[in-house]
């Protein structure tokens, strides 16, 4: 954890206007143009256009069917994903681009707004800024304070939005790769939201019709800490988080042994 996102743990609860990101435009969203990307970052996805909540029902629809029919998928314990209201950060484990996709749209269809928090190296190809865009995910810069991307993360979740974060920052196909980024515990500290780890397996060498499974964790709150000062919760969320997300993956790999990772 860079020393600034530490320092950022101890900012007031209160923070000042500047400290909230950039304001929503005026008169909302536009139909069809005169939005910017940074107007989608900084907007409620309820304030986002119809066009836009139309083409994220037909993308939703498209990719249910489609995944399912060539990856056959479920989640287990969903309930504890679809059944809580509040802004949380979900965690889980990266193992390719399906489990994203599993999440959310199982979030999408129980009515829960969801925004993935990418790596700005995507920005770098148009197209998939465009479509992160409209489906409200924002960039985060890895490697460095990038205190835009907490700010907007902060936003999101305190107004019951959650945010789907990859601690690993990649996909990785080999469990001894994975490299942990712990910028999502600051997000959820800073919006005092639970963090909710998850897990997924069967997804790391996808063949036709192979079978992946996701499986859900309670949230695990700040009050259930046993620290009191922030940058030491800021460590047991770090620690305690992650390492619900491996024990969940785990325990998928002993029952689930087909599923070849």
């Amino acid at each position: 954890m860079s020393d600034q996102l530490k320092d950022a743990a101890g900012v007031p609860d209160s923070p000042k206007k500047k400290d909230q990101g950039k304001e929503a435009p005026k008169g909302g969203l536009r139909a069809f143009a005169g939005n910017s990307f940074e107007d989608y970052y900084d907007s409620a996805m309820s304030d986002f256009p119809w066009t836009a909540r139309w083409f994220m029902n037909i993308i939703i629809s498209v990719l249910y069917v489609v995944t399912k029919l060539l990856w056959p998928w479920k989640v287990e314990r969903a309930e504890l994903l679809t059944e809580d209201a509040r802004g949380r950060v979900i965690i889980q484990n990266h193992e390719s681009m399906l489990e994203p996709v599993i999440t959310i749209v199982t979030l999408w269809r129980a009515g829960i707004h969801t925004r993935t928090v990418y790596k700005k190296e995507f920005d770098k190809i148009l197209p998939a800024t465009w479509l992160f865009s409209r489906v409200g995910g924002f960039p985060v810069n890895r490697g460095s304070a990038d205190m835009k991307a907490v700010r907007r993360a902060r936003a999101a979740l305190q107004r019951g939005e959650c945010l789907l974060i990859y601690p690993e920052g990649t996909r990785v196909k080999h469990d001894e790769d994975a490299e942990l980024h712990s910028g999502y515990v600051i997000m959820a500290q800073l919006a005092k939201a639970p963090v909710q780890p998850t897990a997924v397996v069967g997804a790391r060498f996808l063949k036709f019709r192979s079978r992946v499974v996701m499986r859900c964790a309670e949230a695990i709150e700040w009050s259930d800490l046993s620290s009191s000062k922030r940058k030491e919760q800021a460590a047991e969320m770090e620690s305690r988080g992650m390492a619900a997300v491996f024990a969940l993956r785990d325990e998928l790999r002993a029952d689930y042994p087909e599923l070849k990772e």
